[in-house]
């Protein structure tokens, strides 16, 4: 499942962020009302998680216009906790309210309830080309043959990866996906990782083609490489 987070502090909004990747989930951030609105015209993600209180165009106004047009569920974020602003909320389209100060748990358990209403049971199903990911149990198949388990970290890359597949992707956005916004890894901790993750999903693992490094910028997943077995 794909999560747009709106929220234009950018430490809460990396730490929501790693959150729900932690859970799972892949998501795509917007900082301010008018991106949000482009952000999920381009994405168009299956849950919206959005601060009301924004500077310019706030939560509420995103809410009602992304209502107009999609039945896309949507979290309304806000240290308000008011009746009155919850039913304004409520009123213009959002489906859940939370305010602030939450935590982790509550966060992401309000997603899960939200997205199996949506009729989202479970995070982020994926299978590109010749890679198939079984949630359950973290684990990667290739070529149909047995699933291999990964680590949290193989787990969110491949994730990543493949939600991505066909694109080249920067070393900070495969980095922000993995570590979260506060910058825990960096580029020599990401090729261990690459590394790593070459030797359970590779053929030849020095000659890679399904994970292929794009010098001078990131990585880039070939689901389907012409030279695959």
């Amino acid at each position: 499942m794909k999560i747009l987070l709106v929220d234009d502090d950018p430490e809460l909004r990396g730490l929501i962020g790693f959150a729900l990747r932690q859970a799972g989930y892949f998501v795509v951030e917007a900082a301010d009302g008018l991106a949000a609105l482009d952000v999920f015209q381009a994405e168009q993600p299956d849950l919206v998680v959005l601060d009301v209180n924004m500077p310019g165009m706030n939560g509420f106004e995103v809410c009602r216009r992304i209502r107009q047009q999609s039945a896309t569920p949507i979290m309304l974020l806000t240290v308000r906790s008011s009746e009155e602003d919850q039913v304004t909320g409520l009123d213009g389209g959002a489906d859940d309210y939370l305010t602030k100060p939450f935590s982790p748990r509550t966060l992401t358990a309000r997603v899960r309830a939200l997205l199996r209403r949506g009729g989202g049971e479970r995070p982020w199903p994926l299978t590109s080309g010749d890679l198939a990911l079984d949630l359950d149990r973290q684990a990667v198949s290739c070529q149909g043959g047995p699933f291999i388990s990964l680590t949290n970290r193989e787990f969110r890359l491949l994730q990543y990866l493949l939600a991505n597949a066909g694109r080249v992707v920067t070393v900070e956005q495969v980095t922000t996906h993995v570590w979260g916004y506060q910058g825990l890894g960096d580029r020599q901790l990401l090729k261990q990782l690459v590394h790593r993750l070459r030797q359970k999903i590779e053929p030849a693992p020095a000659s890679p083609q399904y994970l292929v490094t794009v010098p001078g910028v990131g990585y880039q997943f070939n689901p389907q490489p012409s030279g695959a077995a």
